[in-house]
């Protein structure tokens, strides 16, 4: 089989029956991400992991660490009270996200168990 000439057949009919019409963004240029700074055996795991939100969990926990070493090494009151502004703001933020993402996998796994008590029920 032709799968290449399969999907073309499939990708012009859809096209001429208009199913392109009413999807989002269109008219309007792609938001292409810069990836130059992965590398490229790096890029599918680095999209997957960003887009199941772990790089911004990631990142919240190494401002985190860095936050705490700098009012480790703070030299005055003040710096160090502005420092655990930023620091107190970062942790609420990364709770946040762990709450949802809990409340996000709660409410799967309670949807896949309303499935399975509705197909025992049919």
């Amino acid at each position: 089989m032709d799968f290449f000439r399969i999907t073309e057949e499939k990708i012009r009919k859809a096209y001429e029956d208009g199913e392109f019409e009413n999807l989002p963004g269109l008219g309007k240029p792609l938001e292409l991400e810069d990836m130059s700074h992965v590398p490229p055996e790096m890029r599918m795991a680095y999209k997957i992991m960003k887009n199941s939100g772990m790089m911004e969990e990631q990142q919240l926990k190494t401002e985190i660490e860095y936050l705490e070493d700098l009012i480790k090494g703070a030299h005055d009151d003040l710096e160090e009270s502005r420092l655990k502004v930023r620091l107190n703001e970062k942790q609420l933020r990364f709770n946040q996200l762990m709450q949802k993402k809990k409340k996000d996998l709660n409410s799967a796994v309670f949807k896949n168990y309303q499935n399975r008590i509705d197909e025992r029920l049919k």
